[in-house]
């Protein structure tokens, strides 16, 4: 609890994420979809908690977003929750929906990921903000992140107008204390407006909303310039740092004494605002992580600034960084770490995962695999290296298909695209319809693990159940594609290494495209079939020490050298550098090792 002016308020530790979806509750929100992405995701799973609401994993971000405007014509408050490359992805309505407005009101979530934790690029978003003409707010912990939304949402209101709330992965993912409010109740504001010169964009009424969306933005300049959480802390009038979200916690960190302005609204900035503040200061610096969108935007007023020509483009700011960058050196100041020696743990597949099996034998298999987004894309890496490119969601059916068309007779039987079944259902689907319209001449492998697994093990519409648990439509992979006009289908158990490498050779020999679905529950997965599976272990007898069961990269198998021997032949010894062993805590017994093993070392733990 915590006393403020004689009231006595509960205080929190809440994530960044858990404080987005509490303030929205707060606010009246009632409508939420979004598609699973760090670091995003927990959003949606915490709002969906909460008692009267409405959540849904939409099938990718473009339909939130289109779900979102629906529900925010209605009246309602809606978010729409995505990462930073899924607002790509939702761009085309994005852009238009600034132009109609909102009868309701709309947020939308962008989580931008610098250092690149989970994403394929580090894009950074504010710049979607300007593009779009849409109004940004950007909080720097966990109880401005509460506030934000709501200030948000009377935002749209006040400007009709979508806004987005912008976080990073440290403020998403970080903990500090926050102050909860009792809920709004909304229902009265419910309502169908029928208005179509504001909703129908025909080029005629565009045009005259795109008018109306100048001078929105005019007046949110305006109220840019007293807007609250845009604050001024004159403490020094040496040096200032204008800066805003999780770079302004940095900042102080490495400054406490320097007089800063924080913005907590990053477009449109308030230009007088600026400019005083760049008065009462002899040196000013713009800290901010990724693009110099601050300092472009300052440097066009004619203020000088010192930004991205001390400061670092790439990666995220931490204190360290900051008081290297400002005092000189481009050179972070290292954290004291203890002096230990701590081997390298690089990301691998869990054990028993289904898609080794399929790996390793693509990897074996002499073909060009285009990978997509997903656990399996760590099958690039030794000793799998059974996937060759990731470009985004989507998009390996698609370069399968052009590298099809460009080799021609040279391609046949060599280009296969790999996509999970989260994935397919996102952006893979119009995909394998051109494959079939224009005729490719490709194998295509959906890894179908029965979940959105590299998020955190949430719904698809393959699954047969929503967010909340109710059992709904399961989406049939096999009839889709039948539907889509693919000719071949093929039903495969990775497990099952033989028939895997049988089915991808049959099917690599035929003109495509071929589907192949590879079918098996991720091993982490809640409603994993009930299997009672034996550990594996390796008989020290029978083991020569060949390795091939290393070629796997299965995390229970490791290496142990201690100069024993096994039998060769008619009772013969051959001497080797050591074994392999098995751990049996980790191992869930898939059996991969022992149908690579050749000598049948690999045993259950029971056998003889």
């Amino acid at each position: 609890m915590n006393n403020i002016g004689g009231c006595v308020r509960m205080k929190v530790l809440m994530s960044g994420n858990e404080a987005i979806a509490r303030g929205a509750y707060e606010c009246g929100v009632r409508f939420v979809a979004g598609y699973p992405g760090t670091p995003s995701t927990e959003i949606v799973e915490t709002f969906a908690q909460y008692q009267d609401v409405y959540a849904e994993w939409s099938p990718n971000e473009k339909v939130a977003l289109e779900s979102g405007i629906g529900a925010a014509l209605a009246g309602a408050r809606a978010t729409v929750v995505m990462k930073h490359v899924g607002v790509n992805v939702a761009a085309d309505p994005l852009f238009t929906v600034s132009y109609t407005g909102t009868n309701g009101a709309l947020v939308i979530i962008t989580a931008d990921d610098p250092s690149l934790h989970s994403s394929q690029n580090e894009q950074d978003n504010r710049n979607y903000a300007k593009f779009a003409k849409i109004p940004m707010l950007e909080p720097s912990d966990s109880e401005e992140a509460r506030r934000y939304i709501k200030i948000a949402f009377e935002m749209s209101e006040m400007f009709d107008t979508p806004v987005f709330l912008r976080t990073t992965t440290r403020v998403s993912h970080s903990k500090s204390i926050v102050y909860p409010e009792a809920p709004l109740s909304r229902e009265d504001a419910l309502r169908l407006e029928v208005n179509p010169g504001k909703y129908v964009m025909v080029p005629i009424n565009a045009r005259h909303r795109r008018e109306e969306v100048e001078k929105r933005i005019q007046r949110l300049k305006d109220f840019a310039e007293t807007f609250s959480e845009n604050k001024m802390e004159l403490n020094n009038t040496e040096t200032g740092i204008i800066t805003s979200g999780m770079s302004y916690n940095y900042a102080k960190d490495a400054f406490p004494d320097l007089s800063y302005l924080k913005l907590g609204m990053v477009y449109p900035l308030p230009v007088k605002m600026i400019k005083k503040f760049a008065s009462e200061v002899r040196k000013l610096y713009v800290v901010e992580e990724l693009d110099p969108y601050i300092e472009e935007q300052v440097m066009a007023m004619g203020i000088k600034v010192i930004g991205k020509e001390v400061f670092p483009y790439t990666g995220e700011f931490d204190p360290g960084v900051i008081a290297a960058s400002m005092g000189g050196s481009k050179q972070p100041v290292p954290a004291s770490l203890p002096d230990i020696s701590i081997p390298p743990r690089p990301p691998n597949l869990c054990p028993g995962c289904p898609h080794r099996g399929l790996f390793y034998v693509l990897g074996k298999l002499n073909v060009f695999v285009s990978g997509d987004i997903g656990c399996y894309t760590l099958s690039y890496m030794k000793p799998l290296e059974g996937l060759h490119s990731c470009i985004c969601m989507g998009a390996s059916i698609g370069m399968a298909h052009g590298m099809s068309k460009a080799l021609g007779e040279k391609g046949r039987g060599r280009v296969v695209g790999v996509i999970g079944d989260s994935t397919f259902i996102h952006s893979g689907i119009t995909s394998l319809l051109n494959s079939v319209y224009n005729k490719s001449d490709i194998v295509i492998v959906i890894c179908d693990n029965r979940t959105t697994a590299m998020t955190g093990m949430q719904e698809h519409p393959a699954t047969g159940f929503t967010l909340s648990g109710e059992r709904t439509k399961e989406l049939d992979f096999s009839a889709l594609a039948s539907a889509l006009g693919v000719e071949n289908i093929r039903i495969i158990d990775p497990y099952d290494l033989k028939s895997t490498r049988t089915v991808m050779k049959e099917e690599l020999s035929k003109p495509g495209p071929s589907l192949i679905i590879s079918r098996r529950s991720c091993v982490l997965f809640k409603r994993r079939e009930k299997e009672l599976r034996v550990p594996m272990r390796v008989n020290p007898e029978t083991c020569i020490g060949c390795k091939l069961c290393l070629g796997l990269g299965c995390p229970p198998i490791s290496w142990v050298k201690d100069g024993m021997t096994a039998k060769k032949g008619k009772g013969k010894r051959k001497k080797q550098e050591g074994v392999a062993k098995i751990d049996q805590e980790l191992c869930i017994g898939c059996t991969l090792c022992q149908q690579v093993c050749k000598t049948g070392a690999i045993i259950e733990v029971n056998a003889e």
